[in-house]
């Protein structure tokens, strides 16, 4: 969801390579929530007690990992080519539009808004002072929305609600005006 010039990677910051291991998953990107698709990066240059951590992780994956299915190989390879990344940059488009209009639907109503840049998801500090799972009762009994009580990443996270623009534009706007309703 990055469309801003920024890293991509971890290994695009120098000396990353010696104290970083990149986990990347299929899901977000590609959609491919629920079918468990992604890779490790572990580079040649990280090492502990002069052991390659790579060696370490390659045997510990082909013991405890069968691999993912052909099919879905053949799903994540068709995500790099030329019609997939297309369609990647569409959704990712489609997705952030929702996010902006989350954020500036959110945003009218005096809320401190957070998020909905290079990324489908939006933050917000609670209104009133309402505990995060107090405001999820709320949402979903008088507007029937749901989301992810702040609380739910922690202790730091009380106080605040996460909504997601995975959805489709039409419900997005429905949803931004339940909630303006309300408030």
């Amino acid at each position: 969801y990055i469309t801003e010039d920024l890293p991509h990677s971890i290994f695009e910051i120098e000396g990353a390579r010696e104290c970083a291991i990149e986990f990347c998953s299929f899901s977000k990107l590609a959609g491919f929530t629920g079918i468990r698709l992604g890779y490790t990066i572990v580079p040649r240059e990280l090492k502990v007690g002069g052991v390659e951590v790579r060696k370490l992780w390659s045997r510990r994956q082909s013991t405890k990992f069968n691999g993912a299915s052909y099919l879905t190989q053949r799903a994540g390879e068709a995500v790099f080519s030329e019609q997939g990344q297309r369609e990647i940059r569409e959704t990712i488009a489609y997705y952030q539009r929702n996010a902006k209009t989350i954020y500036t639907g959110l945003s009218r109503l005096g809320w401190e808004v957070y998020g909905a840049v290079n990324a489908p998801y939006i933050w917000l500090k609670t209104p009133d002072k309402m505990g995060s799972w107090d405001f999820f009762d709320y949402l979903l009994v008088q507007a029937g929305i749901a989301g992810t009580p702040g609380s739910g990443f922690g202790p730091c996270g009380e106080g605040y609600f996460r909504l997601t623009a995975f959805g489709s534009d039409v419900k997005t706007a429905e949803a931004v005006e339940r909630i303006s309703q309300l408030f």
